[in-house]
């Protein structure tokens, strides 16, 4: 399989630790987004610590900026972090890995987690790149909650007006938010339908699925004249099996048990990811 849905893994294991060791942070929708950030930031933006000050680098917002610690595991990977240090600090007193994206550490773009907020500023930077006739492109990811904020829609709507062909926004859709359903709390209807009625590219996606991701982004880098969303439908939770779907784990940290019971079952998925024998769930 894929080297990214092996590392995609073992980057769980780093939110794992860094979540139980803090006593904090946002585990399930960390473990839906994982597979999106680490296509994004190993196999398609044009970004790393050598780049960063180059202003034909590819911009990366995360706009659900409450999954910050699987933004850390990638950024530490990638090479702009320590993940060891990261994970003595995560959430400590007076320590810059704070619960939301900090863009005093490198590699951050901007300060993010107020949802609604991160479409709209990616929509600047893109059109900033058509004006100034550069060819990077911007990215972001939202949790598909935060599509009941109205300024996503203003977003959307100047995307479209600006023929923003170098934006491609991505919706971890994974259907569920702290207070449970996102249809019970705000019902998204057909995102398909809605983001094609604005005049953007819509792609679907598998959102845990490497191969699937590779598809979408080269899809929505062919697009010309108009904008592209990649609707991802992954599962909250993903890769610990006690986890996925429940929408208790989108705040919660693991008992000692747990965590236990969760390192284990990460470690079996890798080594399945890498061709070895089924995994069977290890905790229920």
């Amino acid at each position: 399989m894929d080297v990214l849905s092996v590392m995609a893994y073992e980057m769980r294991k780093d939110v794992l630790d860094m979540i139980y060791h803090a006593g904090t942070g946002h585990i399930g929708g960390d473990f839906s987004v994982m597979e999106i950030l680490t296509d994004l930031y190993f196999r398609q933006m044009n970004i790393s610590p050598e780049n960063m000050d180059d202003p034909d680098r590819d911009r990366f917002v995360l706009s659900k900026g409450h999954s910050v610690e699987s933004y850390y595991a990638v950024l530490a990977r990638k090479g702009f972090l320590d993940i060891e240090d990261v994970k003595a600090r995560f959430s400590a007193f007076d320590s810059p890995y704070i619960g939301h994206p900090n863009n005093k550490l490198p590699g951050i773009e901007m300060n993010s987690g107020s949802l609604g907020h991160g479409l709209p500023v990616c929509v600047g930077m893109a059109l900033a790149g058509k004006m100034d006739q550069k060819d990077y492109r911007v990215y972001t990811v939202m949790g598909d909650g935060e599509l009941a904020e109205g300024s996503v829609w203003e977003g959307v709507m100047s995307a479209s007006h600006y023929k923003l062909d170098n934006l491609c926004a991505v919706v971890d859709r994974n259907r569920l938010q702290i207070s449970g359903s996102t249809e019970d709390i705000m019902h998204h209807d057909d995102l398909e339908q809605r983001f094609s009625s604005f005049g953007w590219h819509v792609v679907m996606a598998d959102g845990n699925d490497i191969p699937s991701l590779d598809g979408a982004f080269e899809e929505a880098r062919s697009q010309k004249g108009r904008p592209t969303v990649v609707i991802a439908n992954t599962t909250k939770g993903c890769g610990v099996s006690f986890m996925e779907n429940q929408a208790g784990w989108h705040h919660r940290v693991p008992t000692a048990e747990e965590y236990r019971a969760a390192v284990r079952e990460l470690e079996e998925r890798a080594k399945h990811a890498q061709g070895s024998e089924e995994v069977e769930p290890i905790y229920e």
